[in-house]
């Protein structure tokens, strides 16, 4: 029996797409190597209904089987393209004191307060 819950099933359709497609990239991928489900399975650490339901695109797939899923297909730096860091993430970097030490990039309680 699966199980269901709110967050899976009120899922955002472009969601559910996106995984579907990543599905098939993996399905596609795997058959070009000519492995089964089962070598793939058994290559992952999981069942074969849990590989399955990554290449049906289902949103309960576990995030680690996928990567571990392109580790084995030499796919590993396309994590990379995934949540990118804004160009601009460096200007909400916060300076604080360490405890007894003073350094260039220490902001005073007093610059602090305006």
């Amino acid at each position: 029996m699966s199980k269901k819950t709110n967050s899976l099933a009120s899922a955002n359709p472009d969601v559910l797409k996106a995984l579907e497609t990543l599905g098939l990239r993996l399905r596609a991928n795997r058959v070009a190597l000519g492995w089964t489900v089962k070598e793939m399975s058994t290559r992952l650490l999981c069942s074969q209904n849990t590989y399955r339901a990554i290449e049906a695109g289902k949103p309960s797939a576990s995030v680690g089987i996928i990567a571990n899923a392109l580790w084995l297909f030499g796919q590993l730096d396309s994590l990379e393209a995934v949540a990118p860091v804004p160009v601009n993430a460096s200007a909400f970097i916060r300076a604080r004191k360490k405890s007894g030490v003073t350094d260039a990039a220490y902001i005073s309680e007093d610059e602090r307060d305006f």
